[in-house]
């Protein structure tokens, strides 16, 4: 077993999804969804792991496998507003680190956990880490449901966005696009696309409770915009592995259990 490390993981889990209701009980390979993404994230080096709801269908599923869940307010706007509800109701330290994996996830990447975890113990100037990995397919380069970060020489975010950023003005001029010179340029890893686990200090949690939206963040639909707008660094770390297959819609339990069958 791996040595654990002084992170917590949070696993927020809602039973409301408009597009697939009661998705973290539904049943992949004899087991709920969330049980998948549980056992996935207690692999990780975390020394504690919460599943954080707002229902009581999943609390009674949930301690079927474990106790290691909290209710919270069914007011919530976002996933991370119930993170910061979590650390205030575990009464853990303002300085711990926290890593929201989305209860969707059941293939979510352990090392990918441990990965964003230590990135942001290591960044101390950062109040959040994520990950992102190059962009291949010419495709994903111009699909607004794709988001692109681009980073500074340390790693730092610079700007999100569902545009291609950064644009290569030379290469994309789109009624004469020369395909092998974006070819090369996509070779050449120009391009990143954001993969939306993200670890966070405790002081940012809370710091971010107190922050409105921004332009960008209602602009672009991107929650994490609002913590650049405000000053608050987020490290991006480079991974070459694709993330897990996540849930969205009932098409995808299919995939997953064929996946986990693999």
């Amino acid at each position: 077993m791996n040595k654990k490390s002084d992170f917590k993981i949070i696993i927020p889990a809602r039973y409301a999804s408009s597009r697939l209701p009661g998705k973290p009980l539904k049943i992949i390979a004899d087991k709920p969804m969330i049980q998948h993404t549980y056992e996935r994230a207690r692999q990780s080096r975390a020394t504690e792991v919460v599943i954080a709801t707002d229902d009581q269908r999943i609390i009674d599923v949930v301690k079927q496998f474990t106790s290691d869940v909290v209710m919270t307010s069914p007011d919530h706007a976002s996933g991370t507003e119930r993170l910061a509800e979590v650390l205030a109701l575990k009464n853990w330290d303002d300085n711990c680190i926290i890593v929201n994996v989305q209860g969707d996830e059941p293939l979510v990447s352990p090392e990918h956990i441990d990965l964003v975890a230590e990135a942001l113990k290591n960044n101390t100037r950062a109040g959040m880490a994520t990950l992102a990995t190059p962009i291949n397919e010419l495709e994903e380069l111009f699909d607004s449901n794709i988001v692109k970060v681009v980073m500074d020489y340390q790693g730092y975010a610079l700007y999100f966005s569902r545009a291609v950023i950064p644009w290569g003005r030379d290469s994309f001029i789109m009624d004469s696009i020369d395909q092998q010179s974006i070819k090369t340029l996509l070779e050449d890893a120009n391009w990143y696309r954001h993969i939306g686990m993200y670890a966070y200090r405790g002081t940012a949690l809370k710091q971010y409770m107190t922050l409105q939206p921004c332009m960008l963040e209602k602009t672009e639909s991107l929650e994490q915009l609002r913590v650049l707008y405000n000053g608050i660094g987020i490290h991006v770390s480079i991974v070459h592995d694709q993330p897990g297959h996540g849930v969205d819609v009932e098409a995808d339990l299919e995939k997953v259990e064929l996946l986990l069958s693999q």
